[in-house]
């Protein structure tokens, strides 16, 4: 039964990306500038040059059999070739160096909002209303009001440029400096994405410790430290794994601005120069990438939920 409950959400995560890669092809099509402009850049543009690229890149066919011949070249693992960003490389391999760079981010700020999010959150749930959790609070509270882009240039601004710790531009070479000059935007990341997580480890904490059975583990005598694990965290993870599932999600998407900010050469600079450059490929296959990760983290979340709360499989197995 739980196999019938993945098979269909994969299922229904195809789909999704069928129809979000006929959406950002229909959008492309309709947005000002051509991949002819793009593929002709500072050359003259001669009716028999302009024949033979149409010609190549099946340009003058209608929109659907593009589209057609897209995703077949798909079906095949073939994503096609850049005609601007870098013309004539593999879509593939692009991504490839591009990817790394990003998911290096994702993870590093990642592991910041962990180290950060759940300690924090926990303590406050489980001190409500104490001074510590008045104070975690607050600083949630600031820290998820505070823009990414603005909080990015501060650190900039301060930590890069005024005391000069950390580097203000560029990926670094070997694994410290790569450390170095991603530190700064992964705190840019993880300082909001960080009190979305305190927020939703407390509320959760909060609500299993006020449950009667860990009134009555009390009353039993069992010590803080059996309760907090025997009970209280296995109860509270569930909204706590749903969190971190959204909280990588956006890392995903908000690493855009912050790769802009810092000059990093990840994902999110090449998405943006693709658009700009109308190249078809690249945007295409970095959004189908991107909406397969998205899809992955979603069905991971899903079925860590199966193996920590036994309601969860129950409803998975009714709706097989």
């Amino acid at each position: 039964m739980i196999a019938v409950f993945v098979l269909k959400r994969i299922g229904a995560g195809v789909v999704l990306l069928l129809v979000l890669s006929f959406l950002v092809f229909s959008l492309l099509s309709l947005s000002p500038g051509t991949p002819l402009q793009a593929l002709l850049g500072t050359r003259t543009a001669s009716p028999e040059l302009i024949d033979s690229l149409n010609v190549r890149y099946h340009l003058n066919d209608p929109f659907i059999v593009q589209y057609g011949r897209w995703l077949g070249d798909v079906v095949r693992l073939d994503l096609g070739s850049s005609i601007s960003v870098q013309s004539g490389t593999a879509v593939g391999d692009i991504l490839g160096e591009r990817l790394v760079l990003t998911v290096e981010l994702a993870l590093y700020a990642l592991l910041l909002v962990l180290a950060v999010g759940l300690p924090l959150g926990m303590a406050a749930g489980i001190r409500r209303g104490r001074r510590l959790d008045r104070a975690v609070s607050l600083g949630a509270t600031m820290a998820i009001s505070a823009p990414a882009f603005v909080m990015a240039i501060v650190l900039l601004y301060i930590f890069g440029v005024a005391l000069k710790w950390f580097p203000v531009y560029g990926t670094g070479t070997g694994f410290t400096e790569r450390v170095s000059h991603l530190t700064l935007p992964a705190v840019t990341l993880a300082t909001v994405l960080s009190a979305v997580l305190i927020r939703q480890t407390r509320a959760a904490m909060m609500n299993v410790m006020s449950q009667d059975y860990v009134a009555f583990a009390r009353l039993r005598g069992l010590s803080p430290r059996r309760i907090l694990v025997r009970y209280a965290l296995r109860n509270a993870s569930l909204p706590v794994i749903t969190s971190l599932g959204l909280i990588l999600v956006s890392l995903l998407s908000s690493t855009l601005f912050i790769e802009q900010v810092f000059s990093l050469p990840g994902v999110g600079t090449l998405l943006l120069q693709a658009v700009t450059n109308t190249d078809v490929p690249v945007v295409q296959g970095t959004v189908l990438i991107l909406g397969a990760a998205v899809i992955l983290i979603n069905l991971a979340v899903d079925l860590l939920s199966l193996v920590f709360d036994p309601r969860v499989r129950l409803v998975a197995k009714e709706g097989a």
